[in-house]
């Protein structure tokens, strides 16, 4: 077997018109401020086999762009939506904590037996996380990818990279808009082996 090391670029969206909120699967558009937090998180001179992209517009819409000018293939991948946040939909937590303040302490002190009202579990989001990356990490071996998605998403991943228990994936690695990490994928024949290059501010 040859041996062969695949890159995944991870980048958060922008800011979103309305603000931050627990937005989830609420489906709003970057503001202009999002816009030009994405174009200036990217330089001219990067370049990737593939983009993939959350289908929510606030990540397709810049990722459909970059690879429209950089002439690269771009996939949708469902899987990598952010986590559905219910009831909470579309609030802010200071709204959520004026009305319902015990529902929001218990969700942040323990994610996974306290989901959101009505909102998806968190294993449940782990495991549609763990098994896009693993599809993905297979169909683009070889390949540098840049994908466009979400704090929660890019928290699991690195999370799941790094073993870092569930309970902690939501809080344990801040993930600001325009965020970038890296994530680097050897196959070797010893196995697979993947590991956090970098996070944070790139140098462009």
């Amino acid at each position: 077997m040859k041996d062969s090391t695949t890159i995944f670029d991870l980048i958060r969206h922008g800011e979103p018109e309305g603000g931050p909120m627990f937005r989830g699967s609420k489906d709003d558009p970057l503001s202009d401020t999002g816009w030009q937090q994405m174009r200036n998180a990217i330089a001219d001179h990067e370049h990737w086999d593939l983009v993939l992209t959350s289908p929510l517009q606030r990540c397709q819409a810049f990722a459909r762009e970059l690879a429209t000018a950089k002439g690269i293939s771009l996939e949708v991948e469902p899987g990598f939506r952010e986590l559905h946040f219910g009831d909470w939909e579309g609030r802010t937590a200071a709204n959520i904590l004026e009305h319902t303040p015990e529902a929001i302490s218990r969700f942040w002190s323990d994610p996974v037996a306290c989901p959101p009202p009505g909102g998806e579990a968190l294993a449940d989001f782990s495991q549609r996380i763990q098994e896009s990356w693993l599809d993905w990490r297979q169909r683009a071996e070889g390949k540098r990818v840049l994908l466009v998605c979400h704090g929660g998403v890019i928290g699991m991943l690195l999370a799941q990279v790094m073993s870092i228990p569930l309970e902690r994936s939501f809080s344990a690695i801040r993930v600001p808009y325009a965020c970038r990490s890296r994530l680097r994928v050897d196959n070797t024949e010893h196995g697979i082996m993947s590991c956090l290059e970098s996070h944070g501010p790139v140098s462009l």
